[in-house]
């Protein structure tokens, strides 16, 4: 195994590292704080209303790609930075330290990984109307793939339609938890639906590009994941009503959603657990910081309740975690996704319990202040424990990982 970096990409690690550090962080928490507005001015049903993007942010991602910091994730060395994924974890890592720091590169979910949709499987038309806005970040996306009324961990349950009608598709459904729907700039859904339900169990479903004002569409709501909106992104319910499309709206052709879903949440998935690692970094470094400033009972709070032995335990499994990331970075370079299936659900599983594991002790180091927005630990909590489900709940993960293991005696 080999998890060397190339010069350009140390290169790359060593300036994103000084813009996060002269750039985002001295504005960060200023930004967050304008995330925690009262409910009553956030986004309500009505698609007319919409979240804003502050000035400050976008004077970010300008000068990011200005310093050539920009599409990062994407390995097409012209549209990209062209880095194996081995090489783009540590840039993700640095990244997840921060909450804001993958949008402001453009390499935020859920846009890398309908940018890697369009990219591998969109026609050249497809590719110039969508994809390179997306890639230049004047626009943004949403995916839009679980449902409300079905157990969306088994995705053949899905029971939105896109049904071809003579030249057309027609979209009929809900959706829900579709990220990027709020956003001011969204433009572009990925709807996946059934097509045809006599086909094979993978060959039933497509994917079909939906710029958002097309009529019949409509966001619901605006669904608040344990208390956080994610403005200005956030997660949306939407419906889509007798909604037509020209044929050529549907992605490499009807019948093959599955065939690029396991595309899309290959590389996809893991930029997640790449960007968790910085998150359970930056999230160790917060309760030290805090256990050595503050003193209880005469003795500073690393010195009480087996704080010590939490930390040890908290930089082990960070460099496990790191570790297990990595081998599966590398799987993917050397073995495609075909040889990576595995590896990918193990960090699916690891990462955010990680997370969650040292969110929670770093909030409790804190004590009221870590239930607070003053820090960003009970979003960090909350992340972690949204994407045990978000890319498909754990036990279809260790689900799969068994079956490899158990394939191995079989």
């Amino acid at each position: 195994m080999d998890f060397g970096q190339s010069d350009r990409a140390r290169d790359l690690l060593e300036r994103l590292r000084a813009f996060i550090a002269t750039e985002i962080v001295p504005v960060e928490q200023r930004l967050r704080a304008a995330r925690s507005e009262p409910h009553a001015q956030r986004r309500d049903s009505s698609a007319d209303q919409a979240w804003a993007v502050s000035p400050e942010f976008r004077e970010l991602q300008r000068k990011a790609r200005e310093h050539g910091l920009w599409n990062l994730f994407l390995p097409d060395p012209e549209l990209g930075a062209g880095l194996s994924n081995v090489e783009y974890a540590a840039l993700a890592e640095e990244m997840g330290r921060s909450i804001f720091a993958s949008a402001v590169f453009n390499c935020d979910a859920p846009d890398t990984g309908n940018m890697e949709v369009l990219y591998h499987y969109g026609s050249d038309a497809q590719k110039q109307r969508w994809l390179r806005p997306l890639l230049d970040g004047e626009i943004r996306s949403a995916f839009c793939m679980t449902e409300p009324d079905v157990a969306s961990s088994d995705a053949t349950n899905m029971a939105a339609t896109a049904v071809v009608e003579g030249s057309e598709v027609v979209l009929n459904g809900r959706k829900w938890w579709s990220t990027g729907v709020g956003h001011p700039d969204c433009k572009i859904l990925i709807f996946m639906g059934l097509t045809d339900p006599d086909a094979h169990r993978y060959q039933r479903h497509s994917m079909v590009l939906v710029p958002i004002d097309t009529p019949g569409v409509r966001i619901e709501r605006m669904l608040p994941a344990m208390g956080f909106y994610d403005e200005p992104g956030g997660h949306g319910e939407v419906s889509f009503t007798n909604v037509r499309l020209p044929l050529d709206a549907i992605i490499a052709g009807p019948g093959r959603g599955f065939e690029i879903a396991q595309g899309r949440l290959g590389p996809g998935r893991i930029h997640h657990c790449m960007r968790l690692v910085g998150l359970a970094e930056q999230t160790l470094e917060l309760a030290c910081r805090r256990g050595l400033e503050r003193v209880a009972f005469g003795k500073p709070l690393v010195n009480l309740g087996g704080n010590r032995e939490r930390i040890a335990d908290a930089r082990i499994a960070i460099n496990q975690l790191r570790l297990l990331v990595l081998h599966a970075a590398w799987l993917l370079d050397t073995q495609g996704l075909a040889g990576a299936r595995s590896a990918v659900s193990e960090i699916k599983v690891a990462a955010p319990r990680v997370v969650q594991q040292i969110a929670d002790f770093a909030i409790q180091i804190h004590g009221g202040a870590g239930l607070s927005d003053d820090f960003p630990l009970s979003g960090a909590w909350t992340a972690a424990r949204a994407l045990r489900l978000a890319d498909g709940p754990d036990e279809v993960h260790q689900g799969l990982v068994a079956r490899f293991e158990l394939g191995k005696y079989n």
